[in-house]
């Protein structure tokens, strides 16, 4: 087994700087450095909850498509990040305030979570308080 502590940072595939940095601007990521986007290499924004993001780019193939999510054939690979929100109302009028669609939700023994996209169409689970899902997903395989 590796000793692992936990996950250093996420790489996400982006199309557009601006509107990606702005996207998660907004959900509190501060663009810290640039390593060199042009040239595919990441720029890093880092969440006051210590959450490290690294957008790459430029894409240069289905901008603003998610082929993990959206097309018919599924493909390996991340389908989404889900993140654990201190107040799941607060972070729905928050996201409906600033104009960002929610594209799914649920709610099971409590724990509400709502799904949202960013520019390119990747996926952002935001899930409020309650066990966690791996706990809610064991107790429901259960029976």
């Amino acid at each position: 087994m590796l000793d692992i502590k936990n996950f250093d940072h996420i790489g996400i595939r982006i199309s557009n700087r601006d509107a990606s940095v702005a996207f998660y601007g907004l959900l509190g990521f501060e663009l810290i450095a640039d390593g060199g986007y042009d040239k595919g290499h990441p720029l890093v924004m880092l969440h006051p909850s210590g959450i490290n993001i690294n957008l790459l780019g430029p894409a240069t193939a289905k901008a603003g498509e998610n082929v993990l999510m959206d097309e018919v054939d599924k493909y390996p690979g991340i389908t989404h990040l889900a993140v654990k929100v201190k107040d799941a109302e607060a972070t729905e009028a928050f996201v409906s305030e600033n104009g960002i669609p929610i594209t799914g939700r649920r709610e099971f023994r409590g724990t509400k979570t709502i799904f949202i996209r960013d520019p390119d169409r990747n996926v952002l689970e935001l899930v409020g308080p309650g066990p966690s899902v791996a706990q809610l997903i064991a107790e429901h395989a259960r029976g």
